[in-house]
């Protein structure tokens, strides 16, 4: 029972392959620089050392092509046929407000999810080329659209509305969306089964910090709030995004600095956050080791970050009336130790607390808060792509 899941971007394509009888990854792989000169497949096999092909890939339909052929290589692949694919899960960034769950792709779904490609511009049309071409290349397998957006589609409408002229949500659908839903999803689900209590009684506040974060509270299973929004660029501060700001000060920086639009977002997207505070790196590792070092604009970089971060679960600890456990995932949350102690210090009014020798842990699950602590404090590892393959099995009724 084979489930292959794709994720799309604009010059690259991450695949794994799952047998969903056990849930096992019989292989992953990459494809990056797509129509770009130097492109190639990295692809690894389960158990196996990864293989690189350095092959020319002009466009995503033979990017697909080519990661068909690694899975179906007599060394390296794992498919005898591609009649073994009960289906292909697709991750799809923006659903809207039409899609509160992963779907079948059909015409219709595709035609939705090219309506919602004002909203995410720079994703949708990678995921949508990604979809026609499997649609194309195996036109009797089934294909699923799993959206990042869906889980945070049970927000209550007084949390994703903006207090803009009420015209512009009827005409233009602008209100908070939210993303990282299958990862937000996966980690609350998993912290409850870790803490052996029933998912749609838990109160969790889940902390997805990477590049791009954000934190949610999921409040008896549902996502009620989000820190990103209609965009990718409010909430905490990340690795080259800006976080927070109030409108009047980008209005106040175009006209000082003759910004158009354009600028002006990729100041915001690219040259903000963790890159532009500290002037060193997006990379928080950098960053953490400039701070210990004295370097105070990186440590101011590293406050910001935790205080935006605690300030959150401080807010959706009180929009959900209470909190049972803190959950931290993705790069940063999985990896810095540093930064989910200054994350949780100062939240001992809700009964959190982080005991330093459980907190020495990197990409393992683990509840790193104190004994008997009244909240409980979790790391664990996000998997999105077997978010994607169980929604492609239920779907499809295998």
């Amino acid at each position: 029972m084979k489930v292959l899941v794709l994720n799309c971007g604009s010059s690259s394509l991450k695949y794994q392959l799952f047998d969903m009888t056990t849930e096992e990854v019989l292989a992953k792989g990459l494809i990056e620089r797509i129509g770009i000169e130097g492109s190639r497949i990295k692809h690894e096999k389960t158990g196996d050392e990864p293989v690189i092909f350095d092959v020319p890939i002009p466009e995503h339909k033979t990017g697909v092509r080519k990661m068909l052929d690694a899975l179906l290589d007599e060394k390296h692949g794992l498919l005898k046929s591609l009649d073994e694919l009960i289906a292909v899960g697709h991750r799809v960034v923006h659903g809207g407000e039409k899609f509160a769950r992963s779907v079948i792709v059909d015409k219709e779904v595709l035609n939705v999810i090219e309506e919602c490609v004002p909203l995410a511009p720079l994703h949708n049309p990678a995921n949508l080329t990604g979809i026609k071409a499997m649609v194309e290349l195996l036109p009797e397998t089934p294909q699923v659209a799993v959206f990042d957006t869906a889980f945070h589609q049970t927000m209550p409408k007084y949390a994703y509305m903006y207090g803009v002229p009420y015209h512009y949500y009827e005409e233009h659908r602008v209100r908070r969306y939210g993303f990282h839903g299958t990862s937000h999803a996966y980690v609350s689900h998993r912290a409850a089964e870790i803490l052996q209590k029933p998912f749609n009684e838990l109160k969790v506040v889940t902390c997805h910090l990477g590049n791009g974060s954000s934190i949610t509270a999921v409040d008896c299973g549902k996502s009620v709030d989000t820190s990103l929004g209609f965009g990718t660029v409010p909430g905490v501060l990340m690795g080259t995004r800006s976080g927070e700001v109030d409108p009047t000060l980008v209005l106040y920086l175009m006209e000082k600095e003759n910004l158009d639009t354009k600028l002006m977002s990729h100041i915001l997207h690219k040259e903000s956050g963790i890159l532009g505070i500290s002037g060193i790196s997006s990379d928080l590792r950098d960053v953490e080791e400039a701070a210990e070092q004295g370097n105070q604009r990186a440590k101011l970089a590293l406050d910001m970050l935790c205080y935006g971060v605690r300030k959150h679960i401080g807010a959706y600890a009180a929009a959900m009336g209470g909190i049972d456990a803190i959950v931290f995932t993705a790069g940063i949350g999985e990896n810095s130790s540093t930064v989910r102690k200054m994350v949780v210090e100062g939240l001992e009014f809700l009964g959190a607390d982080v005991d330093p020798e459980k907190n020495n842990v990197r990409g393992k699950e683990r509840i790193i808060s104190t004994d008997g602590a009244k909240v409980s404090v979790l790391v664990v590892p996000t998997n999105e792509e077997l978010v994607i393959a169980r929604d492609t099995k239920e779907l499809i009724k295998v």
